[in-house]
């Protein structure tokens, strides 16, 4: 008997993904049921697909001579399956996101729950990190970015540039006066980064001769030191739309950072990951664009 299109369909994601766990969010699937699938088509072919490490998951000789046949199985399947269900098909299955903390954290939670409710079977899995997970290696389907993308096979969309500028809380600003010049920060508390020397470097081109002992409150959690400034400790950097109540801080001093939404081409297609990317794309359009009282 012939093994199963769905055989094929976890060698296939298997293969495109490098590893179990990845194939599994492009499948909408359990891990355990892709591993499953690939032994199971194995043993009926009497081959061994892939040769396994701590790294991932490599195709042999055997699995790179099939692929192509794998590959050709599936966009027959897909083409009948847009026959079938044309532009009404349903958006369901894991769709993961990758964004760096701020973003993730901050940002993106007011965005995803009109997704969610629109879409009953999606499922959202985030990665909040500054990190830049692997789009090609398939680590994400979907990537915030706050840098231009450069490895190939990538389908970015830039949403805009979000401003930031220095605040500190209403409680701070009367207890402790408001600087009136660059030179006058370094009498005040200042919340920054601790080991993160880019920060630093970003603060000499914006004009603000600070050195890491110039902030008395030092974390490389970006969320950490929004959390320190809304408390009260000290000055420091804030998204303008994510300001709310703090006070801005000598508003001529303005950083600017990119947004981008990325995909791999290959996803760009399937209609979950596209309808999760054009949404994002729109929402964080509208979060650059906004202003936060100054």
């Amino acid at each position: 008997m012939n093994p199963s299109w769905d055989l094929y369909s976890a060698f296939l994601a298997v293969i495109r993904t490098g590893s179990l766990s990845a194939a599994s969010r492009a499948l909408g699937v359990a891990q355990p049921t892709v591993r499953r699938q690939v032994e199971a088509l194995e043993e009926s072919l009497g081959l061994v697909l892939f040769t396994r490490s701590q790294a991932g998951l490599s195709p042999t000789e055997a699995g790179t001579a099939m692929l192509p046949y794998a590959e050709a199985m599936a966009g027959n399947a897909e083409a009948a399956m847009r026959a079938v269900h044309g532009s009404t098909s349903e958006v369901a299955g894991t769709v993961r996101i990758t964004a760096s903390e701020m973003i993730g954290l901050e940002v993106l939670p007011r965005m995803i729950g009109a997704l969610i409710a629109k879409h009953p079977r999606l499922a959202i899995e985030l990665s909040a990190t500054n990190a830049n997970e692997d789009l090609v290696r398939r680590d994400a389907d979907i990537a915030i970015r706050l840098n231009a993308p450069t490895q190939g096979a990538l389908v970015p969309r830039r949403a805009g540039t979000v401003a930031i500028g220095l605040y500190a809380s209403k409680g701070y600003v009367a207890a402790h006066g408001m600087p009136r010049s660059s030179a006058e920060l370094r009498k005040h508390t200042l919340v920054g980064r601790d080991r993160d020397v880019d920060f630093y470097a970003a603060l000499e081109a914006a004009g603000l001769s600070l050195a890491r002992g110039d902030f008395a409150y030092r974390t490389d959690s970006d969320v950490g030191q929004l959390a320190a400034v809304r408390a009260g400790v000290g000055i420091g950097a804030c998204q303008l739309p994510l300001a709310g109540d703090l006070v801005r801080i000598l508003p001529k001093l303005s950083f600017a950072l990119p947004v981008w939404v990325v995909t791999h081409e290959d996803l760009r297609h399937t209609r979950r990951v596209a309808e999760v990317f054009e949404h994002l794309v729109q929402e964080l359009t509208a979060y650059c664009g906004a202003r936060a009282r100054v």
